[in-house]
């Protein structure tokens, strides 16, 4: 419902930098394979705040009002004549990209990297938080009794822990090293331990985020510096911590300093996944990690991932719910509270609005 009570559908809709308003959002009629599901949980990510501070993220631009967030979980309001696996009343967590399913990467199984991708709250594709939304029925999971709807929002940001465990090869043998401790830092970490890495350290540059990694199961913690010139010594000090070879890193923040820390502490033959995009273009040292054999694998999103986020989550193997430390309520003055606390951090890690 509406402010008041009425059936008007409301969503935050990012109408410049830093201005968001909650105004009216009127729907697509629902086709025969999608359902209207009403949003009861939405998460804040790096991504909508960057949108809120300049516009913009990486290549995408916002060049007219858009409703913003893309985690989310909701309750089903009506399916469409076709929906045979959802009913009214069904809890479920949303996957926000929508693929054509046409072109060859579609069909090679590689959606993700879909050129005609609309994914929520990617512009000019409007996004989630708000009172209701119409998705397609195949990319509403159905929530397991014991997962919450702020769990359910959590498997947006735990799919890209999980497709990068997946794109690594992480198993029983793999060390894993991970760079930066902030949400998506923290949820590949939780990931890797779901599939089977016997020893993972974990580094930033921030006590509070290295201490909220160290309860969230890290079998070491380094605190690292800002500066370039310390990479030698940080890598010593990764090297120290692992007390063995580091099979895969995952750089969770992006930026030239931490690649080239991942390049250079990774062992010879192992792989260097590149999860956050902190720096548009960076120089690092590629060619003696080349000539060490280490593999550089870039992600995209993800793909097929929410069956298996709920199910690490429905049988224990992850527990999302020490992330979300911040909740708020959808009106006017909480919605913009909570992007001030998200994109302050300090110990936010994850926000989440309860609609």
């Amino acid at each position: 419902m509406g402010k008041g009570g009425s059936d008007e559908n409301m969503a935050a809709w990012l109408l410049g930098v830093n201005t968001l308003k909650i105004q009216p959002f009127n729907l697509p009629a629902l086709g025969p394979h999608d359902v209207r599901v009403r949003m009861k949980a939405v998460g804040i990510c790096g991504s909508d705040v960057h949108y809120l501070k300049t516009m913009r993220c990486a290549d995408f631009v916002v060049k007219e009002p858009m409703v913003i967030g893309h985690e989310c979980a909701g309750i089903i309001e009506e399916v469409g004549g076709e929906v045979k696996t959802l009913v009214p009343g069904d809890r479920v967590a949303l996957e926000p990209g929508i693929s054509c399913w046409r072109c060859d990467l579609c069909k090679e199984g590689r959606y993700n990297l879909c050129p005609e991708m609309k994914f929520f709250a990617t512009p000019p594709v409007h996004g989630s938080l708000a009172n209701q939304v119409v998705h397609p029925a195949d990319l509403c999971f159905k929530l397991p009794d014991n997962i919450s709807l702020e769990e359910g929002a959590m498997c947006e940001p735990l799919s890209v822990g999980v497709h990068a465990c997946r794109r690594a090869n992480v198993g029983p043998e793999t060390n894993i090293l991970v760079l930066g401790a902030g949400p998506i830092g923290l949820v590949t970490l939780l990931a890797a331990r779901a599939f089977g890495a016997p020893r993972i350290v974990i580094v930033d540059v921030d006590d509070y985020r290295l201490s909220v990694a160290k309860k969230l199961g890290a079998d070491d913690i380094v605190k690292v510096s800002i500066n370039l010139q310390d990479v030698a010594t940080d890598i010593e000090n990764i090297q120290k911590a692992m007390g063995g070879g580091i099979d895969v890193s995952f750089d969770c923040a992006g930026f030239n300093k931490t690649m080239s820390t991942a390049l250079g502490a990774t062992r010879p033959g192992g792989k260097v996944c590149l999860v956050g995009m902190g720096h548009h273009e960076m120089t690092v040292p590629l060619t003696p990690a080349a000539a060490r054999e280490v593999d550089v694998i870039g992600i995209f999103r993800y793909k097929n991932t929410w069956p298996l986020c709920l199910e690490f989550l429905r049988s224990g193997k992850i527990d999302v719910k020490p992330l979300i430390t911040h909740r708020f309520g959808f009106s006017q003055k909480e919605v913009e509270e909570a992007f001030e606390t998200s994109a302050r951090g300090g110990d936010a890690i994850k926000v989440m609005f309860n609609l």
